[in-house]
């Protein structure tokens, strides 16, 4: 199914190229690539009607039943393995959940809400989606659901994570979990090579670090990071790295910036310290690929998501349990550097039962929630990086020690608003956030990867990146 899905997507960018037109509101998309997304997402929805997916709001035997489009994940499983609670508690309404690998799920719920499929009564997508999907007019305003709900409390999601979720000053999204970036290090190898990890370390001591730590006869890499090829694969780490250095994907003009000194500078940083002092293979490694060595005691340092530490802490998982510090993402030009993302659950705008569809959602993402699955699985399983009040709980505290508050500090600190040191035309951190940028971002990452497979050199590489990302700039400036 993936391949066909790959198939027919590449058919269709062939016989209607990337363009766009600029955007009179901050995250609206034209009408042209409206359309032209539209007509992309009718070919995929084609194709996915062959997995017989049942339509939104169908009637089962006891009633009304919800079907949720969600990402696969320990934590999305946790609450599904929950859903029998809610469905006690709400007579009635019976939940069916549709759970697929990221890059299914996401096209699928893309298709669905693109051309107003109605399949689905609630789906998964991240902060990237959200604005750019309220613009568009395809979402609920949840504002008035969150306000008229007692207890909800919007005030306690932590302000970045909020404020990614929200268009024009409301809510068309609210989170499950959220996540931003930092450098996880082995305290042991530090300690026995006499270094000291500082809490806001930057670049340029990492890879230092990296090059004293580095140790092939016992297989242990300096660094673990990604290369894997994919817009959220290694150009997220990538990105943070870039924006820091003081690189842009676009001037205020939508001129293409890859090839500009600082971009090259970062993307030789990059590349050069995961070649020199990186994991073996790691062109084809990712998050999962990383987070594996880590765990079995082969690299010395990882910088990734946050949600990284809890695998690392996991005693049935990870051999390095206990002896891991975390700190700040590594800067360069700024003072914070980490990326923001979200898996959060929306309402379609051609939902058919709204109110049940908001009560599922409130169910999955209130306070009370994280509670049950503490109490349920363990307190290092509830869902991290969405709620303040997370972070006060004692027993979250104690079983997160190591991790909770740099986490916390992280979130925080990453703000859309305050990440690159030039003015820029989008918003985003690890991202352009922009419709194109999915398939822009996947082209210059499959660049990347090979500068780092040692296939071409860095400068080849930001040569052909620069082309794909002009076309896209062209099309702005075009109607600017």
């Amino acid at each position: 199914m993936r391949k066909r899905l790959v198939l027919l997507a590449a058919a269709l960018r062939r016989s209607f190229p990337i363009r766009s037109q600029p955007r009179r509101k901050r995250f609206a998309t034209s009408r042209s690539a409206a359309a032209r997304l539209r007509l992309l997402s009718i070919g995929l929805a084609t194709v996915l009607a062959l997995t017989g997916c049942a339509g939104a709001g169908e009637i089962g035997a006891s009633g009304r039943t919800l079907v949720i489009a969600i990402v696969s994940n320990p934590q999305m499983n946790d609450a599904v393995s929950l859903a029998s609670e809610f469905e006690a508690a709400n007579p009635g309404i019976k939940l069916k959940f549709v759970s697929l690998p990221e890059n299914q799920a996401r096209a699928k719920i893309t298709s669905s809400v693109a051309t107003q499929g109605g399949e689905f009564d609630a789906v998964m997508i991240s902060n990237y989606e959200t604005p750019q999907w309220a613009a568009n007019g395809w979402l609920e305003n949840l504002q008035p659901y969150i306000q008229n709900t007692p207890g909800y409390d919007e005030n306690d999601f932590i302000p970045s994570i909020r404020d990614s979720l929200s268009y024009q000053g409301n809510m068309y999204a609210v989170p499950f979990y959220g996540e931003s970036s930092f450098l996880a290090y082995r305290k042991d190898l530090f300690e026995k090579a006499g270094l000291t990890m500082p809490e806001h370390p930057t670049w340029q001591q990492i890879a230092d670090f990296a090059a004293k730590l580095d140790d092939k006869n016992a297989g242990v890499s300096g660094i673990c990071l990604r290369g894997k090829p994919g817009w959220g694969e290694s150009l997220a780490p990538f990105d943070t790295v870039a924006n820091t250095f003081g690189a842009r994907w676009y001037d205020q003009n939508w001129n293409a910036q890859l090839t500009s000194p600082e971009f090259k500078e970062a993307a030789n940083f990059y590349v050069n310290l995961v070649r020199d002092h990186g994991e073996v293979g790691a062109s084809s490694a990712g998050f999962s690929e990383c987070g594996t060595r880590y765990a079995q005691g082969q690299a010395a340092m990882w910088y990734d998501a946050t949600v990284m530490a809890g695998t690392n802490e996991d005693p049935e998982s990870s051999k390095v349990v206990g002896k891991s510090g975390y700190v700040a993402a590594p800067v360069d030009q700024t003072k914070s550097s980490g990326w923001l993302y979200t898996w959060s659950l929306a309402i379609p705008k051609v939902a058919k039962d709204k109110q049940a569809s908001w009560a599922f959602m409130n169910w999955m993402t209130n306070k009370q929630f994280v509670q049950t699955v503490g109490r349920t699985y363990g307190w290092n399983r509830v869902p991290p990086g969405c709620r303040l009040s997370t972070y006060d709980i004692p027993e979250y505290r104690d079983a997160a020690k190591a991790y909770a508050q740099p986490t916390l500090d992280s979130i925080d600190a990453a703000r859309e608003s305050n990440v690159h040191t030039q003015p820029v035309p989008y918003t985003g951190i690890q991202f352009v956030g922009i419709p194109e940028f999915q398939d822009l971002g996947t082209r210059v990452s499959q660049q990347l990867s090979a500068a780092i497979a040692g296939q071409v050199s860095v400068d080849e590489a930001l040569d052909q990146s620069q082309q794909y990302a002009q076309t896209v700039g062209d099309s702005y400036r075009e109607q600017k």
